[in-house]
C-alpha cells in the first residue's frame, strides 16, 4: 500500500477515460476508497449517490473515532467537537472541528490526529477547519461520551446556562458547596470545589464531603 499522502503513478492512457477514471485508479494504487469526480454544485453528501455516500461514511466513521487528546476516555464525536465530514469541491475530505474554546491547546493535536485518523483510512487528501459559530456547549457531549466521563470518575456537566444579554459577574468565594454536582464515585451530593481550574481549563477539581475523595467536573459551558 502507498503511504498516505505519496505521489501515485497513473498511466496516461487513463486520462482519456475521465477523472472519475483516474480517481478509480488512484483508489487501488493507495487501498483506499473509490472517489468520484467532485461537481462545481457543492460537497458531496451520503445522500448523493453514485458510491460517494459509501466513501464518506467511511471517512465519517475515521473521524468520530479519533480520542480527545485531554479525555481520551471520550471520542470527538461523543465530545460533540466534531461537526461535519463532507467532500469539497476539489475532492478533498473537509471535516470541520469546534473546539470547546478558541484558545483550547489540545485543538492542534485533534486535528494532527484526525489528518493521520483519515489518511489510515485511505484517504489522500484531508482539510480540516476550525468553526467557533456556533461555540462548543457542553450540551454537545452524548449520552455515551456522559457515561463514559462518569465511569472514569469525573462528573459530567450539568445543563449549560443559556443566557441572552448581558452575563452577570458574581463573585464567590474559592470553595463553594454545589450539591448539584454528584460525586462520581460513591454519588453523594455533597461536594465543593477546591479549585476553578484542573487539569484543563473545561475542568474543576472538586472534594466530596461523604468519601472525602477529590475528583473533577467538567464545568458546564
Amino acid at each position: 500500500m502507498t503511504r498516505p499522502g505519496a505521489a501515485v503513478t497513473v498511466p496516461a492512457a487513463l486520462f482519456d477515460a475521465g477523472l472519475d477514471a483516474v480517481l478509480a485508479e488512484a483508489a487501488r494504487d493507495t487501498g483506499g476508497p473509490v472517489l468520484r469526480a467532485v461537481p462545481d454544485a457543492g460537497p458531496v453528501t451520503a445522500a448523493d449517490g453514485d458510491g460517494a455516500g459509501d466513501g464518506l461514511e467511511l471517512a465519517r466513521a475515521a473521524a468520530s473515532a479519533v480520542r480527545d487528546p485531554e479525555l481520551p476516555m471520550l471520542t470527538l464525536a461523543d465530545l460533540g467537537v466534531l461537526r461535519s465530514v463532507a467532500y469539497a469541491k476539489d475532492g478533498a475530505v473537509e471535516v470541520a472541528l469546534t473546539p470547546t474554546y478558541s484558545g483550547c491547546p489540545a485543538l492542534a493535536e485533534m486535528r494532527a490526529e484526525t489528518v493521520r485518523a483519515l489518511h489510515d483510512a485511505g484517504f489522500p487528501e484531508v482539510r480540516v477547519v476550525t468553526v467557533l459559530d456556533p461555540p462548543w456547549s457542553t450540551d454537545w457531549i452524548s449520552e455515551a461520551g456522559r457515561r463514559a466521563l462518569a465511569a472514569h470518575h469525573i462528573a459530567p456537566p450539568g445543563p449549560a446556562p443559556h443566557r441572552s444579554g448581558p452575563v452577570p459577574l458574581t463573585l464567590s468565594p474559592t470553595r463553594t458547596a454545589a450539591p448539584e454536582v454528584a460525586c462520581p464515585l460513591c454519588g453523594s451530593g455533597r461536594t465543593e470545589e477546591i479549585s476553578r481550574f484542573s487539569a484543563t481549563s473545561c475542568r474543576a477539581l472538586r472534594r466530596c464531603l461523604a468519601c472525602r475523595e477529590p475528583f473533577e467536573h467538567v464545568k458546564e459551558i
